[in-house]
């Protein structure tokens, strides 16, 4: 676990506006204005935001109906599935409640059943540019971010993808906790250097304040695509400066092969984070849970 420092403040709200005007014209990431760092018009100082602590997931829950996908074919259990590790996931060796989840693959029908049991949640989702349809009426597959405070100015913007993919990031904002959240899913081709190219993408959207950035990158520590996040973040599973982490993507044995799911947050954050050491039944991902302290 690293030792908290002072921060950066968190990207304007006039950013994050520009974010869901991309996403209503279909503009990519390169058409946003600025870096991400807070812009006054009049030059005064913002004082430093209050302490918090994020108890974060992020999960590539597999929802697609196709094969691989152990319960795509059952979404209504799927969901059960979800919402029961939401409210106890282990870190550190103790059980905790989250109150942040970055999902990736889930169904536009499990979003609309979290906002009516979870109805002190904030939720905002994107399905995925060529993404498959859910089964027994669950909607389109996609991206979703989910909070237990207000999420405000949320929007997508597309990353750079190969020749006959999209791909898309979900960001927004919970000002309570001054605090940028997105959640993304990269290519899952051999194209490492279209994954660097989202990358960079994805740490021009997020910004330099506040962070959490989740999701299945398609690449493993090692992957010289992650450069940028690496540089830019901390990774909650690595080692000091070595890119280290328990693997989450599982094969049809169930057994983890290899860690592709991450949770990025700024670097002055204290955070710790926890992978299940057994076969999770409901996707061929293990959920990457973290505990992130900012100060």
């Amino acid at each position: 676990m690293r030792s908290p420092r002072a921060l950066i403040p968190l990207l304007s709200v006039c950013a994050a506006a520009a974010v869901v005007a991309a996403a209503a014209t279909g503009a990519g990431i390169e058409d946003l204005p600025g870096d991400g760092r807070p812009a006054h018009a009049d030059g005064a100082a913002t004082p430093p935001p209050e302490a918090v602590t994020i108890n974060a997931m992020s999960w590539n829950v597999c929802g697609d109906a196709g094969p691989g996908c152990p319960l795509g074919t059952a979404p209504s259990d799927l969901g059960e599935q979800i919402v029961q590790r939401m409210n106890s996931t282990e870190v550190g060796g103790r059980e905790v409640a989250t109150n942040a989840v970055l999902l990736q693959e889930v169904c536009e029908g499990h979003v609309r059943d979290f906002k009516k049991a979870l109805v002190k949640w904030s939720w905002a989702f994107t399905p995925l540019p060529k993404g498959p349809s859910c089964a027994q009426g669950h909607g389109r597959l996609g991206l979703a971010i989910g909070t237990d405070a207000p999420l405000e100015g949320t929007g997508e913007a597309k990353l750079p993808s190969p020749p006959g993919q999209a791909h898309v990031a979900l960001c927004g904002e919970v000002s309570s906790w001054t605090t940028r959240l997105c959640v993304t899913q990269f290519s899952s081709s051999e194209d490492d250097e279209a994954r660097r190219k989202q990358a960079r993408a994805l740490v021009t959207l997020a910004g330099t304040g506040r962070v959490l950035v989740g999701g299945d990158l398609a690449a493993t520590p090692d992957s010289r695509a992650l450069d940028p996040l690496y540089d830019a973040y901390a990774e909650c599973d690595q080692s000091g400066s070595s890119r280290t982490g328990a693997k989450t993507r599982q094969n049809w044995q169930g057994t983890a092969v290899e860690k592709t799911d991450y949770l990025f947050v700024s670097k002055s954050a204290g955070v710790s984070c926890s992978v299940p050491t057994t076969r999770t039944e409901a996707s061929d991902h293990r959920p990457l849970s973290g505990v992130v302290r900012f100060v």
